[in-house]
């Protein structure tokens, strides 16, 4: 296993876990240096908007787990590139509500056909059956880490 054979096998499931993070996040680097533009950062909160809707700001930097500051520079940097609206909340104009716009929409679009064709070379082999086996595994562990985390992450929960 690790360095220490007596290490739980939760343990060696978070180093899985931390290693596949860090390869996908390797993947994005190298995407984003093979086709330098929106950051990645700012590009996984795009895809969070398109996910699960518009939002106000706060709402996505808990979400996130990031401070308010973090998402606020991202939101610039998606605004000035035209891939995000803002419009006044309806029931407070000095909040804001972010959704993805179509240029935004298209920007995703295009990093999704790169992911799916590296997430196909990597995994080809494997059949749908086993790759939803594996999507059901990890939603139900993640479910558990929120709830062990607490109340704030549980609501964070980003697949609902």
């Amino acid at each position: 296993m690790g360095f220490d054979d007596t290490d739980d096998v939760r343990v060696e499931l978070m180093r899985e876990l931390k290693t596949a993070s860090q390869l996908q996040h390797a993947w994005i680097m190298q995407a984003w240096q093979d086709q330098p533009g929106l950051h990645p950062a700012a590009a996984m909160l795009l895809s969070d908007l398109a996910k699960n809707g518009e939002a106000r700001p706060s709402e996505l930097a808990k979400r996130r787990f990031v401070d308010l500051s973090v998402v606020s520079r991202q939101i610039t940097q998606l605004s000035a590139a035209g891939l995000v609206d803002r419009r006044p909340a309806p029931e407070d104009g000095r909040a804001s509500l972010v959704s993805v716009s179509e240029k935004g929409r298209e920007e995703l679009g295009r990093w999704r056909a790169n992911y799916l064709e590296f997430m196909e070379k990597a995994l080809g082999g494997w059949d749908d059956e086993r790759v939803t086996d594996l999507i059901g595994r990890l939603a139900e562990m993640n479910a558990d880490l929120r709830r062990a985390l607490g109340s704030a992450a549980y609501l964070a929960d980003t697949t609902k």
